[in-house]
This record gives C-alpha cells, sequence and structure tokens, in this order.
C-alpha cells in the first residue's frame, strides 16, 4: 500500500513516449525561480492545460501573472503519457447515475461536459496546427453479459424518459451487434461520437507553448512539500529537490499523486495502477480494418479500451481479468516502473481471440506498459480551491476518464484564479466542485465498493 504517492524512478515506456521525443521533455528553463505569482505543480494534460487557459485569459507583458511549472519527472511522463489516448466522452451511465442522485440538471451537466470536450480539442489542433494524429470517429460500447446490456439499456431509455440529451447515442440489440461490431459474443452495442488522439504530443505542443510565453518550467523537480498557510507576505512555500519557490497560487495537478502532498485528500483521492499494450501486425497481414474506438464489458468490473490507430497498430488498455482479484497490485499503488502482476501476457493473441477475421492475422504484442490515474471516492473529479487552504486549488481525480474532462476543466479553474470567480461561477458540473461538505462525507471509496461486491458475486458461484 502506498503510504506518499510519490513519482519512482525507472517508470515503464509507453508507447507514445518510446521515440521523438519532444525537446520539452527534459526542458528545465534557465534560472530556477525563487517566487512565482502561480505555481502548477504536474507538467501533463492537467498542469499545461491550466497553463494554456491562464495564460489566454491573462493580458501580454508586465500584467501577465508569473508561472512556474514543476513536474517531478520528464514532462508527460505520468498518465497522459501513458493512457490510451481515448476521447470517449461517456454518454449516459454517469448521467444516468447522477440522474438518480442529484437529478435532471446535474445528468444533464455530467453528459454535455464531456461531450464539448470532442469540439474543444478538436478546435485547439485545428487553431493552433498540433500534430497529434486527431480522429474524429465512433466509440462502440460493447456488453459482453446479459444483465449488463440490460441495465444498460435501462438506463439509456431512464435518460430518454427524464428528456435529458442522448441523441448521440444508438443501440444495437444482440441480433446486430456482433455483425455491427467485429466482437465475437456482443450482447448488444451502444455507439457514440468520440476521438482519439497522440496524448504525448498535444501536450508537450501546450507546454512549448507555454514556454515560448514566459512560463518557467523545471523539469525533474519532484516537489515534496507545500506550506498549509501563507507567510506574512501572502505566500505559500513550495519546497523541491532543488530549492524552495514562493507563491501567492499553488495549483496541484498532479492526479494521483496528488496526495503525497496535500495529504488534506487522503483515502479520498486514491492513486491506482492501469495497464495498456500496443499491439501490431505482420507487414504482410492483411487483417478486417477497424474504423471505431471501442469499450468492452466483460461483466460489472472488468473491462477492456481499444484504439485502432491510423498507422496500422491497436493500443489496447485494462486486463483486469487477470490481476483485479489482487487489490493490492492495482488499488493505492503509485509504482509504475513494474507490470501488473498477473497481466504481462493478457493482451497476446487478443484479436485473434475476439474480432473476427483476426483469427489468422499474426497480431502480436509489441509493448505493454503501466500508470497510474487518480481515483476519487465518489467517482467525480476534484475540483476547486482547497477547502481551509485560500489559494490553493486542485485540478485532479479524474478517475481514469481524464481526457473528456481535463481541458475545460483546467479552463473553469482558470476562471477561478485569474479573475476571482467562486466555484459556483464558472463553466463545472456541480458534482465535479470540490467543497468542504463533499471532503466530509464518510463514505467508503467507491472503488472498494465495487470491489466488495465483486468478492460477493464470486463467492455466491
Amino acid at each position: 500500500m502506498t503510504e506518499r504517492p510519490f513519482p519512482v524512478e525507472n517508470s515503464t515506456a509507453s508507447f507514445w513516449r518510446s521515440n521523438n521525443l519532444h525537446h520539452i521533455d527534459s526542458y528545465r528553463s534557465p534560472e530556477f525561480p525563487s517566487d512565482a505569482d502561480i505555481v502548477i505543480i504536474g507538467a501533463g494534460y492537467t498542469g499545461a492545460s491550466l497553463a494554456h487557459h491562464i495564460l489566454a485569459k491573462t493580458n501580454q507583458g508586465s500584467q501577465r501573472p508569473s508561472i512556474a511549472i514543476l513536474e517531478a519527472r520528464e514532462a508527460v511522463s505520468g498518465a497522459t503519457g501513458r493512457n490510451g489516448g481515448h476521447l470517449k466522452p461517456d454518454a449516459f451511465i454517469k448521467a444516468a447515475n447522477a440522474l438518480d442522485s442529484h437529478g435532471k440538471e446535474a445528468a444533464e451537466e455530467v453528459a454535455a461536459f464531456e461531450t464539448r470536450h470532442l469540439k474543444a480539442i478538436a478546435d485547439l489542433v485545428r487553431e493552433e496546427g498540433v500534430d497529434c494524429d486527431f480522429v474524429l470517429t465512433r466509440a462502440l460500447d460493447i456488453c459482453l453479459y446479459d444483465q449488463g446490456n440490460e441495465e444498460m439499456k435501462e438506463k439509456l431509455d431512464r435518460l430518454r424518459e427524464a428528456g435529458v440529451d442522448v441523441d448521440d447515442v444508438f443501440y444495437s440489440s444482440e441480433a446486430t451487434a456482433e455483425s455491427l461490431s467485429g466482437f465475437k459474443g456482443a450482447k448488444g452495442c451502444f455507439s457514440n461520437t468520440a476521438g482519439h488522439i497522440w496524448p504525448y504530443k498535444l501536450v508537450t505542443h501546450l507546454l512549448a507553448n507555454a514556454v515560448v510565453r514566459g512560463v518557467n518550467l523545471q523539469t525533474s523537480t519532484p516537489v515534496r512539500d507545500v506550506s498549509t498557510t501563507p507567510d506574512a507576505n501572502g505566500k505559500y512555500t513550495i519546497t523541491t529537490d532543488r530549492g524552495s519557490i514562493t507563491a501567492n497560487k499553488v495549483l496541484f495537478a498532479s492526479n494521483g499523486y496528488t496526495t503525497a502532498i496535500l495529504p488534506d485528500l487522503k483515502d479520498k483521492l486514491v492513486p491506482v495502477r492501469g495497464i495498456c499494450s500496443r499491439i501490431v501486425c505482420p507487414p504482410t497481414s492483411r487483417p478486417p480494418l477497424l474504423t471505431n474506438s471501442y469499450i468492452l464489458r466483460f461483466n460489472p468490473v472488468e473491462y477492456d479500451y481499444l484504439i485502432p490507430r491510423t498507422d496500422g497498430s491497436i493500443i489496447v488498455g485494462g486486463a483486469r481479468r487477470d490481476y483485479y482479484r489482487q487489490l493490492d497490485s492495482w488499488f493505492n499503488v503509485s509504482d509504475d516502473s513494474k507490470l501488473t502482476e498477473g497481466a504481462e501476457h493478457y493482451f497476446d493473441g487478443y484479436m485473434q481471440r475476439h474480432f473476427d477475421g483476426w483469427e489468422d492475422s499474426g497480431a502480436f504484442t509489441e509493448r505493454v506498459w503501466t500508470g497510474i490515474m487518480g481515483y476519487t471516492a465518489d467517482g467525480y473529479p476534484y475540483i476547486g480551491e482547497v477547502p481551509g487552504r485560500m489559494g490553493q486549488f486542485v485540478c485532479a481525480g479524474f478517475n481514469g476518464h481524464g481526457m473528456v474532462q481535463v481541458f475545460l476543466t483546467a479552463k473553469a479553474v482558470a476562471e477561478m484564479v485569474v479573475n476571482g470567480k467562486g466555484i459556483e461561477e464558472v463553466d463545472l458540473p456541480r458534482l465535479y466542485r470540490l467543497t468542504e461538505e463533499r471532503l466530509g462525507k464518510k463514505k467508503r471509496h467507491g472503488q472498494l465498493v465495487a470491489f466488495d461486491a465483486f468478492q460477493e458475486a464470486e463467492a455466491k458461484l
């Protein structure tokens, strides 16, 4: 179990970071700052997005705040450089849960916020000419067990009855699901607009632009402590392995590693280790072309995601079947230097097992890596000013789903930081808001609740 989840050295090498590293990867601005108006901790998708939006909302020249970004390892070496690059909005499952617990408006906010990320990222890529393999497609959410298919269809129907916009979601029953998806044994198939991207390239582009515009970036600079109260000048002290920095405002963009330096969220925001792979085919192989991305649900807790890339390779993540029962191998684990025990060979023969026409493809696992995600107790991100720490903001806990939550979430936090807006005044789903009441709820972590239910179900078999 992790006591203080600091990033470790010698992390496994993901495909995204395996070649042609950007010059910003190990960049250090010439001067190590002793003071800044704003310090951002973390140089991944969240940290880069925060810098991007703060710069967009502030004037050029002397009125622009000084910004420093501190990163423990290389830039984009955390979850952003290790995920599948899947821009897949949850079009109805979380919204249905929100409908039950908080009503229609909350449900609409959750669904619409993720969906709007597709246009926001597409606009960003187009306007800035980002070379990051952005593809707009459809995601096929395939259920492989009857109960799950029925429950998902019921959630979709309930949202429609409540008047929540789910017009982009299409459902195919068992009669057509397999032929539509090409996935063997599909019980039902739900589809909605989605995308995929080379996340490392997107984020390094944002970081490089930020540095050009005056942001001080310091990689390989682990933060060890952040003072809980300001000094006589109203500044916080950020202690790193290379010295201390004072700042008016501190932004935690460290996702699964956050509680190492923000213990206020201990047991509420937990590091969770995931596993991902890249599958390739021999040059002479000609398997059926896959044009959609996928979510593959085998039971309530075992699911994979799959993204076919334009280079012909396949990114597959998940593999819970082979490690989920060993809680200590993934929950409250911050070590991404090792492959998840028991799942090293899960992806071998994956395409042959599951997809029609791939049996003789010769597809093989080219690379497997791990990454650390941040999971919150209630399944929604923690966004906003840290209760009891005026001027310190957290933007973390994306529950393995940050690609369609981070960019606009960072925009909302930038509004709070730059313009002094309150959490209720910015464009942010109410269920994301970090409040003292939300943190104070004595609730067993959602991942542990799911694990308990899984064990109980297995015991009955």
